[in-house]
């Protein structure tokens, strides 16, 4: 794995770090693959129970693509007819946001600053954000005559509502994060210096949590913004059939009888 993208399990948790602070880990080739075997790493590795996605520096979360690197290849598409450029989406961006979104464990964002286009992407990937004070988001797409990818016509309209969405992908602006947490994009607001701390602390509880529960919350959610109540009733009862057979459940309940603290196993 390049060393634009840090990985480290530790206890239950897994945490990915974009690594190309002077570049406001702007994604070249060479960070979305790694990134792509990293996320994909975490997903199947059954000793991870929670994920952490972050990045270095103070300045950017991440910036989305590298278009110092893009615009040379889009050059190179010109003079070969080839129009392999775009073909990023389909072999990076995509696994990459399939594997944060669909892995049966929580994956927390911590954003340290700026946040756009696919970085911006990649956060709202992520099941639960927590933001610096001077972070900010800005979907760019529009800036630079390209359409949402990195499942952001997914991700954007959910969050924040389809009219605010079409809005803010229409006229991309700086959303600052006092506006991103009103908006539900941020889900915790913290002090820029609190940022990498208070991630991982959030992480490391969802890692040390019921897993076989929290993997059954993240897919009756996604479950039920495209299925009908009834439909919907029928997928509760069949997730809540599996966590109730879990250990971690039997394991709950019993400590609420004794009054204790769970220690989860996972499983």
């Amino acid at each position: 794995m390049a060393d634009t993208v840090l990985y480290e399990v530790s206890d239950g948790l897994a945490t990915i770090t974009l690594n190309r602070p002077e570049a406001m880990n702007a994604l070249n080739i060479a960070t979305k693959v790694a990134l792509r075997e990293a996320v994909r790493s975490a997903a199947e590795d059954d000793a991870v129970r929670a994920v952490l996605l972050t990045a270095a520096g103070e300045r950017a979360f991440c910036v989305g693509q590298d278009l110092k690197e893009h615009i040379g290849l889009l050059a190179q598409d010109r003079e070969t007819g080839s129009g392999q450029t775009m073909s990023t989406v389909k072999e990076h961006y995509n696994p990459v946001v399939r594997a944060i979104a669909g892995m049966p464990k929580p994956v927390v964002a911590g954003v340290n600053g700026v946040a756009a286009g696919a970085g911006f992407g990649l956060a709202l990937a992520a099941d639960y954000r927590v933001v610096a004070d001077t972070a900010a988001f800005n979907t760019s797409f529009a800036g630079v005559a390209l359409t949402a990818d990195s499942g952001m016509s997914w991700t954007l309209p959910r969050v924040v509502g389809p009219g605010r969405a079409a809005d803010l992908l229409l006229f991309p602006r700086s959303i600052k994060a006092q506006e991103a947490y009103e908006l539900g994009i941020a889900n915790r607001l913290v002090p820029a210096g609190e940022l990498h701390s208070e991630a991982e602390k959030v992480a490391r509880a969802l890692a040390e949590g019921p897993t076989v529960a929290y993997a059954a919350i993240k897919e009756a959610v996604a479950y039920g913004f495209s299925h009908t109540l009834s439909e919907t009733l029928d997928k509760e009862d069949e997730l809540q059939t599996r966590a109730g057979s879990s250990e971690d459940h039997v394991i709950a309940v019993q400590a609420f009888v004794n009054k204790e603290k769970p220690k989860y196993l996972g499983r």
